[in-house]
């Protein structure tokens, strides 16, 4: 039996790593049911402490999604933890854009607020690892 796979980043401020991930990918964010939300702290299943305004809407404190246009592809969701990035990532993603399109993406993404940590090449291979606006390590290649 195969399963589905959703890919977790934690961040000390989710709804706005999840933004800046939408735009690098071209990806949305996945809207949050303002209603829900409401209904849920009135019945008192949530307090007003879980929950936050970000950009005009109400939404869970607890995390955000970005999901692709396209069908078939991960749901990556980022969830607020209280203590900061201390070290590498064990995990991270690759995003693959081609050998023509490399440079002008990376200057795109550090325009929009990452950082080049380092290029590296194997065999015909090359790419950059740059870090998104919390410091989590990704690859372009």
């Amino acid at each position: 039996m195969a399963f589905d796979l959703q890919v977790v980043v934690d961040s000390h401020a989710p709804h706005e790593l999840a933004d800046w991930w939408a735009e690098a990918l071209g990806w949305q964010v996945e809207p949050q049911d303002e209603a829900f939300i409401t209904r849920m702290v009135q019945a008192g299943a949530a307090s007003e402490a879980d929950t936050m305004r970000h950009r005009g809407a109400l939404v869970w404190a607890l995390g955000a999604a970005i999901a692709s246009p396209e069908p078939g592809r991960p749901r990556v969701l980022f969830q607020r933890v209280p203590e900061p990035k201390t070290v590498k990532n064990r995990l991270h993603l690759d995003v693959h854009v081609g050998p023509e399109r490399r440079e002008a993406e990376i200057a795109r993404l550090v325009g929009l607020g990452a950082t080049e940590l380092w290029r590296e090449s194997q065999g015909p291979m090359e790419w950059a690892t740059l870090a998104d606006p919390q410091g989590n390590e990704f690859c372009v290649a």
